[in-house]
């Protein structure tokens, strides 16, 4: 587990605001599972969140945080926005509408703020750690700081 000097625009949108975090490397030049990068880390996987990018029947987007641990569940995804059903959006779709590669996404610093929904499981831990926005690159910040930069909910959205 190492921390890191380089900064991605994640870091830099939290040192704007003033927000205290711990950011982590790990070497991958690919997206790589989500529980892999919690035991490179040596971190719990309940602690480490993925960030998920939908879109619903009706054409809107949502970004859901779930432990790499377990799955989104699209039907309690889609219940906790209103909707009546959600799908994965391809990985080729994600830089162009969030900024973002797969296996970097982070649900700071997105081209354009979607209604973000974060697993109630996280109110389990002080922090939860997601991605710092590239590949190879984690942050671990508190919810309560987190709310000042993405406005989220907490549902239980996954299995």
């Amino acid at each position: 587990m190492k921390q890191t000097s380089e900064k991605t625009n994640v870091m830099r949108v939290l040192d704007q605001k003033k927000i205290t975090y711990k950011s982590y490397t790990y070497a991958a030049t690919e997206a790589v599972s989500g529980m892999e990068v919690a035991q490179t880390l040596g971190q719990n996987p309940d602690q480490v969140f993925k960030t998920l990018v939908t879109r619903s029947g009706s054409g809107s987007y949502y970004v859901y945080l779930v432990p790499v641990n377990r799955e989104l569940n699209l039907k309690k995804a889609a219940k906790a926005v209103g909707e009546k059903s959600i799908e994965m959006i391809k990985s080729k779709e994600l830089l162009p509408l969030i900024g973002y590669v797969h296996g970097g996404c982070s649900p700071i610093g997105m081209k354009k703020q979607f209604k973000t929904v974060i697993d109630r499981s996280a109110l389990s831990f002080e922090t939860i750690l997601f991605s710092g926005g590239k590949i190879g690159y984690q942050v671990e910040v508190s919810l309560d700081d987190l709310k000042k930069i993405v406005r989220f909910e907490l549902e239980d959205i996954s299995d």
